[in-house]
């Protein structure tokens, strides 16, 4: 491994960093996304590709914060759907490639998967575990396939697959579309309080359709906010930024942050300050 490796750091994407080797640039790496058709994106986000060329021998490695989302992903011929993951993974890349993925809503997978989300975080699975022969096959058509070509048939799939409406979708998406932007939610106590709900109901709702609990879920999108602010404002003081994104607590926010970007706040800052190039977007 090279000693001083160049990096590019963000979090809008989940992505935390991207380490290239000595003397590569990072912006050889980039990751784009695309919106659904209009009639699925009450369940589907969005697509998203990532891509890369390094020069034969060479090898570079990006770090994720995984969202609280399922992502149906295609990658080196395979397909699979990824659960949420609970903590920050590395994915090494070579040569000339990329990965395709499909980002669902939270909530949005569920009544695909016909059980609680619960039972697949922190798990990947093949694809033909859940839809059988087909998905391999969606795979072999999808692997030399072009963006839109891609994207068309994952819509047909999709499509032939859609489930009859769940109105409890689009009522966990209002509650964790609430834990992402309104300031005023600082525990989980304020959540049941604006939607009317008793505690163990939101529990045994966010386990059955995103898969982790509501205060992971804020904890989550806190710590992504914060390493967003830190990539784009180095300079500010991280007290500050902990204090708006209601950590109190400064112990209780080094805390929280170290574990899941795997860096302290000021070293994640300085790393930001130090990185080659920007991720393109």
């Amino acid at each position: 491994m090279p000693t001083e490796p160049g990096i590019a750091t963000t979090s809008e994407y989940g992505v935390l960093g991207v380490r290239a080797a000595f003397g590569e640039p990072v912006e050889r790496f980039t990751l784009d996304r695309y919106p659904p058709a209009a009639e699925l994106a009450g369940l589907v986000e969005r697509y998203w590709v990532v891509s890369w060329e390094l020069p034969p021998g060479r090898e570079a490695s990006i770090t994720l914060l995984p969202h609280p989302c399922v992502n149906v992903v295609l990658d080196r011929g395979r397909l699979t759907v990824s659960g949420i993951g609970r903590d920050r993974f590395t994915y090494a890349y070579r040569g000339v490639g990329g990965v395709f993925g499909i980002k669902f809503r939270p909530g949005g997978f569920l009544p695909f998967l016909g059980r609680p989300l619960s039972d697949i975080t922190g798990a990947v699975l093949p694809a033909e575990q859940l839809w059988g022969p087909p998905a391999a096959a969606l795979a072999e058509q999808m692997t030399p396939a072009g963006l839109d070509h891609r994207v068309a048939l994952v819509e047909a799939f999709l499509r032939e697959r859609w489930p009859p409406p769940d109105p409890q979708v689009a009522f966990v998406q209002r509650i964790v579309a609430a834990l992402l932007h309104d300031r005023t939610i600082a525990r989980v106590e304020d959540v049941t309080e604006m939607f009317g709900i008793a505690p163990r109901t939101l529990q045994r709702l966010f386990q059955r359709y995103v898969g982790v609990s509501p205060k992971w879920v804020l904890r989550r999108y806190r710590l992504h906010e914060a390493a967003a602010v830190l990539a784009r404002e180095q300079h500010r003081p991280w007290a500050e930024v902990a204090a708006e994104l209601g950590y109190f607590d400064q112990s209780h926010f080094i805390r929280d942050f170290t574990a899941a970007i795997g860096m302290t706040p000021v070293a994640y800052a300085h790393a930001c300050r130090r990185r080659e190039a920007p991720i393109s977007t």
